[in-house]
């Protein structure tokens, strides 16, 4: 008897500690399942949603009569006056929250609350980005960064139009930073000021002074990027890819091009007319010949003329296709930053007369960060 409780003793004693770890385990795991997720309404079928997350996984979320459905405009985050909606308000494209019932699991969850935002509203808060970028913004190469006062120097424009901004930030200002080999707004990253170098893209909105030198900035935008000046070598069009011979470095780089880019042609009286500017501006080579100037009707149909500013003459050149492209076009491109490969954020071909002038490069920097990425993709 007494072997038989010596064994039996230690079972038990065993059995107890692995129901216990059982029990504490158990909650743990169910803890430890994501109770909630973001993404993007795919498809509705009945009461069900099929849902992107934001991480790229495709959900499908059973929705019940119960389910709270409440509607908040972008960038809300108090739900105590969100509208209610009904499971038939909701509509492909909508973002949602789903929150989900943790007793359920399985292919197929199920959400007992969903915040949304219509993709109307979306579309709506986009365009008033947009607008307030293009009123309120300001953009061009970084010359110095002061990171303690909180300030960064700007260089913006090019030829006439040239002039130094001062970037005041403060701690309630959002600065965010392209990811890497990206030139979307949307997966921008926080990151701090110490993160800005001079060389760096810059764009910010806020209230500028008087004479736009100055702007007290609400959000701050930038990144590295590279200019590249060079002859094509190859078009690849079904690869949606140019290989160029960058002419400072003497080396081919792939340039990808995406739906995202802007690609324009400047016609030989437009780039001749930016030649003249850029080389009265920075005074030239002694002696010098500065290219024939168009007449001043032609000026005005591109929008130069006096004082005319050339970023206004680059939006107005026609867009074009890498289709449009061959291999001897002479191309200017500012793109992600990377040696061998690289994604262009902005292309402007029939550049010849303008290789020659050094101030053409911040011409189109500036053109890019002004009227690219940063609003567009808002």
């Amino acid at each position: 008897m007494k072997s038989k409780t010596r064994v039996r003793g230690p079972v038990s004693i065993m059995h107890a500690a692995l129901l216990l770890m059982l029990l504490v385990c158990a909650p743990l795991s169910r803890a430890q399942a994501p109770s909630r997720f973001v993404g993007t309404i795919t498809a509705i079928s009945g009461n069900a949603l099929t849902v992107k997350s934001d991480a790229g996984e495709v959900r499908q979320v059973e929705v019940p009569a119960e389910a709270a459905i409440k509607r908040i405009a972008p960038g809300q985050k108090d739900l105590s006056t969100a509208e209610t909606l009904q499971f038939s308000d909701l509509a492909t494209g909508d973002r949602v929250l789903v929150k989900l019932d943790p007793d359920v699991t399985g292919p197929v969850v199920k959400a007992i609350q969903i915040v949304a935002i219509k993709q109307t509203d979306v579309a709506q808060k986009q365009q008033k980005d947009r607008e307030d970028w293009q009123q309120r913004g300001t953009g061009g190469p970084v010359k110095s960064v002061d990171s303690a006062s909180g300030v960064v120097v700007l260089s913006s424009g090019a030829g006439a139009a040239a002039k130094t901004i001062t970037v005041h930030t403060t701690k309630a200002t959002l600065l965010k930073r392209y990811a890497p080999a990206s030139v979307r707004f949307d997966t921008a990253q926080p990151a701090p000021i110490e993160a800005i170098h001079a060389g760096d893209q810059l764009r910010a909105r806020g209230a500028k002074n008087a004479d736009g030198t100055e702007i007290a900035a609400e959000e701050v935008i930038s990144g590295s990027f590279r200019n590249i000046s060079g002859t094509i070598t190859s078009a690849d069009p079904s690869a949606s890819t140019l290989v160029v011979k960058d002419l400072a470095t003497k080396k081919q780089v792939t340039i990808h091009i995406t739906p995202d880019a802007q690609m324009r042609r400047l016609p030989d009286m437009m780039a001749r007319m930016l030649v003249t500017r850029l080389k009265a501006t920075a005074g030239g080579p002694v002696g010098a010949k500065a290219p024939q100037s168009p007449a001043p009707s032609d000026a005005a149909h591109f929008g130069g003329g006096p004082g005319g500013d050339p970023q206004q003459m680059l939006n107005r050149a026609p867009a074009i296709q890498l289709a449009d492209l061959k291999k001897g076009d002479a191309v200017m491109v500012v793109s992600t930053d990377g040696t061998s490969e690289v994604t262009a954020i902005s292309l402007l071909a029939g550049v010849e007369p303008l290789l020659e002038a050094p101030a053409a490069q911040n011409l189109l920097s500036n053109w890019s960060m002004a009227s690219g990425a940063a609003e567009a993709a808002q």
